[in-house]
């Protein structure tokens, strides 16, 4: 004979069924064939409801409400704020209890994603240019040779990568991650197609209208020849300072290169963006000791990428206007 909670559903059935006609527990227990505590415990649980175990709550539904409301009207705090402000609206509570009911909320402490701060003028912008090319084929996207500036610093985050270990090992070179103030980084360009990467520049100084112009000249030219050979292409680039200049347009025109028009701030609309992020996403767990070698490893990782990733990343270039077009304008997950 085991427990209340080993009882079969027909044993379960028997026993109401006894119960209602009025039969003592031992009569009970016979016919169904278990414990006379099982069937007195099935019985009373049946008529007043499992007990509670544990020890009693010491925030009430409104408490909680009030915590809720504190996260949703700044998420940006942290435990130790959230909990200074929940206590002094007269919540007697511990941060253990308050991180312990955030987390049963849903709550979770992510790093926030970037997103560009857009005018209503830019959000109207970005719109009317999506509605321009929401008719756009691949073929057409394909034409296109996107290119974009990143920055690349020898540590990526500030927790970066976690590391396992042993007890007594916390001081281990091995198990350590070198920390600098000024950590050594370098600037880079490039470009990319449907049909591939074209060759990196490393830029050693502020890039300006003439400095710009020799990196279109020497890597940009280049790197048409490569993926495009004789083809027309459109040449793809953001409204920075040194882009939208007067020479540089004239440069532009003095090559019989076309320019893709741009809407401002739409770095989700660049694929160039997402290959960036592949990049510094393979080399997280690499460790340069200087900017020479912080440049190889960049290279090495550049040269992995794969004409198939590009491809798939410019055909997503209609999934990115929809979405533009969806949001009015404003920013999207891209």
């Amino acid at each position: 004979m085991g427990k209340t909670s080993d009882l079969t559903a027909v044993q379960k059935t028997i026993i109401d069924t006894l119960h209602k006609e009025g039969k003592t527990q031992k009569v009970i227990a016979k016919e169904a064939g278990c414990s006379q505590s099982s069937v007195s415990k099935h019985i009373n649980r049946q008529a007043k409801g499992r007990k509670k175990c544990g020890r009693k709550k010491c925030t009430s539904s409104r408490d909680n409400r009030t915590l809720q409301r504190i996260v949703t009207t700044n998420p940006f705090k942290n435990v130790g704020e959230i909990h200074k402000e929940w206590t002094a609206a007269g919540v007697s509570a511990s941060r253990t209890t308050t991180r312990r009911l955030m987390k049963d909320m849903g709550f979770r402490c992510r790093i926030p994603c970037v997103k560009p701060l857009l005018n209503m003028k830019q959000r109207k912008k970005r719109l009317a240019w999506a509605k321009d090319k929401k008719d756009w084929t691949d073929a057409e996207w394909s034409k296109v040779m996107f290119s974009d500036e990143s920055k690349f610093c020898i540590s990526f985050g500030n927790q970066g990568p976690r590391v396992w270990r042993k007890s007594g090992e916390a001081q281990n070179p091995r198990c350590m991650r070198s920390s600098v103030k000024f950590p050594p980084s370098v600037m880079v360009w490039g470009a990319m197609s449907s049909a591939g990467v074209g060759p990196l520049c490393f830029l050693r100084s502020r890039v300006n209208a003439a400095v710009y112009q020799e990196v279109l000249e020497h890597f940009m030219l280049p790197a048409a020849d490569q993926l495009y050979g004789d083809a027309d292409f459109t040449f793809q680039q953001d409204l920075a300072p040194a882009h939208s200049a007067k020479t540089t347009s004239t440069w532009f025109k003095d090559h019989g290169i076309p320019v893709l028009d741009w809407p401002a701030n739409s770095p989700d609309l660049n694929p160039i963006e997402n290959l960036w992020g592949i990049v510094k996403r393979r080399m997280q767990y690499a460790r340069p000791n200087n900017a020479e070698e912080l440049k190889t490893t960049i290279r090495a990782t550049w040269a992995l990428i794969t004409p198939e990733q590009c491809h798939r990343l410019i055909e997503s270039m209609p999934h990115r206007i929809t979405a533009v077009i969806e949001a009015k304008g404003a920013p999207t997950k891209y």
